[in-house]
Order: structure tokens, then C-alpha cells, then sequence
């Protein structure tokens, strides 16, 4: 099934695979960027700046990283500032502004990711528009089951509804089968991931001071299907200062070892071989991320993490049955 390249899709795909992909892109996610714009077909390639990220932070005492090859995953909900950080001249767009709220949570055998976004558009030659988005997953802990679903509305209204079901065997290669639309499935091929293990592999490499991780990931956050991931791993930073604790917000999940990364997202159906868009941020060795900057062909957009809170996990015990409890959003 072959559909028209649109970039709306891709700048969803950065926000909610920044933080789906990276417990929090990449994956977002990363994480839901559903630009309407009036070229709406046009590619749009990315320039890449990391100038944000590369200033964010100082060098902070950093504590030792923790057990050799050994990741352990923080579940946490959060809560994200969107802004516009940047637009080039010509550019249609004239301001972007929301929030992101963002919950992942660990039962026994599977991760469950709960995304909710709310942005607004202001246009130079067009309406104004508010999208929401509501994206859900659930992750087999061995990372060979993913299911997903989405909602997205334009305005309040509905006009787009995906879910579906992944698998993936040993050697990483699978399918993706949506159950809505009906007619939809994706081959995946050899050593494919889904987001959370594929946070695994990046904290992975960084920890094993590579710098660099390709990888095909697929998020089901769209209608694309799997999207090829060129991570470039550079310097480990400290505990971000310019990030101040408050009644919602609990630094102590970020006094641990970070690495600068830039992620380039490569959708599999573009023969160009052209970036869809490429972001940079801080990756925390626990999977959270405490800073973002997506970068497109003619604007820049930011990530600001101001709500942060550890969540318990399921009690796994022998003989427990106790199920994950939903978590009302960060206010």
C-alpha cells in the first residue's frame, strides 16, 4: 500500500518517537507534531542544529554510572513545555505553543506508555488551529509485542484513528498488522526494534562509548510504518542546572549521567535518502529526557521538561495480581 509522502506525519513522529523512542523522542518521541500546512505535500528536509543542547547544560559532578551493562529504566510521568524556538524568513509559520504530557509505567512484563498533546498553530496566510493527540502502547518486556493506538483531532474533531498490533522474532525482524485502517502491514527487517528496547540499545552504546547507532524503529504513530534511526552519541554531561525543582518537578531523577544525542529519522518509503527532520537532547542513563530541540528545513522547536514524578511499579512478586493503576496527567 503506497500513500503520498506528507510532512505533517513526520513532525508528529518527532515529538512522540522522542519520548515513545527515547522514554520520551524519540522517539519524541520521537514525540505528535501534525503541522497543517498549506504545502502540505512538500518534503521538508532538516538542518541540523544542536546548539540548544550543546549549551543546556554544564559540567556538573557527575555520579558514577550505575552497574556495568546493566539498564534500568525510571518509570515516570512528565509533563513538557512546546515552543517555537525558531522560523527562517518566508516561513509560514508563525508560532507554535503547547504542552505534552507523558507517562510511562512497568507492570510485571510490559511497558505502557501514555501520550497526550495539545498544540497550537498560528499561520502567516491561514487559520489558526488546535491539534490533540492521545497515543497509547504497550511494550512486551523482552520487546517482541507492541500494540498501539491514536486519536487525533483538528479543532475537536476527530480525523484520524490508528491502532494495530507489532511482533518481532529473535533476529529482530517482523510485522506490523493495523487493525485500523484495515488494510495496512508493514514487513519489518532484521534487527528492528520498538521504541523502549530500542532506548535499551541506545543507553546501551552510549554506556559502551560508541558513538554512533542505526537501528529501524517502528512507533505506530502514524500511517508510514517503520522509520529508519541514525543516533550520533557525543559528550556525557551532568545534572542539568538550569532546571529547578518545585512541587511537580523531582530533580533527583535527573542527578544521574547524561549524554548529548542527535537522532536523524529516515522514513523507509523516501527513495531520497533525505532526513524527515533530526532533533537533539539530553538523555538521562534512567531514560528520561530533560531537554529537546527539533530542527526542520525552516523552523525550530523546543521541549521543556516542568513536571517530573517517579511512578511506583507493579508489584511483581510471586502470587501478586495487582494491576497498573492509571495516573491522573501532571497539572
Amino acid at each position: 500500500m503506497t500513500t503520498p509522502h506528507n510532512p505533517h506525519k513526520s513532525r508528529d513522529r518527532a515529538i512522540s518517537v522522542a519520548l515513545a523512542l527515547v522514554i520520551g523522542v524519540v522517539i519524541g518521541v520521537g514525540g505528535w507534531f501534525y503541522l497543517h500546512r498549506p504545502d502540505n505535500e512538500k518534503r521538508d528536509p532538516v538542518i541540523l542544529s544542536n546548539q540548544a543542547a550543546a549549551t543546556a547544560h554544564t559540567a556538573a559532578p557527575m555520579r558514577p554510572l550505575a552497574e556495568a551493562g546493566k539498564i534500568v529504566i525510571q518509570p515516570h510521568k512528565a509533563l513538557y513545555d512546546i515552543k517555537l524556538k525558531s522560523a527562517k524568513n518566508g516561513s509560514q509559520v508563525i508560532n507554535i505553543a503547547g504542552k505534552m504530557y507523558y507517562q510511562l509505567q512497568h507492570s510485571c512484563d510490559q511497558w505502557i506508555t501514555d501520550h497526550r498533546f495539545a498544540l497550537d498553530y498560528e499561520y502567516a496566510d491561514s487559520a489558526p488551529m488546535r491539534i490533540t493527540s492521545d497515543f497509547s502502547t504497550v511494550e512486551s518486556q523482552d520487546g517482541k509485542s507492541f500494540d498501539f493506538t491514536s486519536r487525533r483531532r483538528r479543532d475537536g474533531e476527530l480525523y484520524q484513528e490508528l491502532r494495530g498490533k507489532a511482533v518481532l522474532d529473535a533476529n529482530g525482524i517482523g510485522q506490523a498488522v493495523y487493525s485500523e485502517p484495515d488494510d495496512l502491514v508493514f514487513e519489518m527487517p532484521k534487527r528492528s526494534f520498538f521504541p523502549t528496547q530500542h532506548t535499551k540499545e541506545l543507553l546501551k552504546a552510549a554506556r559502551a562509548g560508541k558513538k554512533f547507532l542505526a537501528a529501524t524503529v517502528f512507533d505506530g504513530t502514524d500511517e508510514e510504518g517503520p522509520v529508519d534511526i541514525t543516533a550520533v552519541i557525543g559528550e556525557r554531561v551532568g545534572k542539568p542546572t538550569f532546571i529547578k525543582a518545585s512541587n511537580n518537578l523531582d530533580v533527583a531523577l535527573l542527578d544521574s549521567p547524561g549524554w548529548k544525542i542527535r537522532l536523524a529519522f529516515f522514513p523507509q518509503r523516501a527513495p531520497d535518502g533525505t532526513a524527515d527532520y533530526e532533533l537533539s537532547m539530553i538523555l538521562h542513563e534512567n531514560g528520561i529526557i530533560s531537554d529537546m530541540t527539533i530542527d526542520y528545513d525552516d523552523f525550530s522547536v523546543t521541549q521543556a521538561l516542568t513536571a517530573l514524578q517517579k511512578l511506583k511499579p507493579e508489584d511483581c512478586k510471586p502470587g501478586s495480581t495487582d494491576p497498573v493503576a492509571p495516573v491522573a496527567p501532571i497539572r
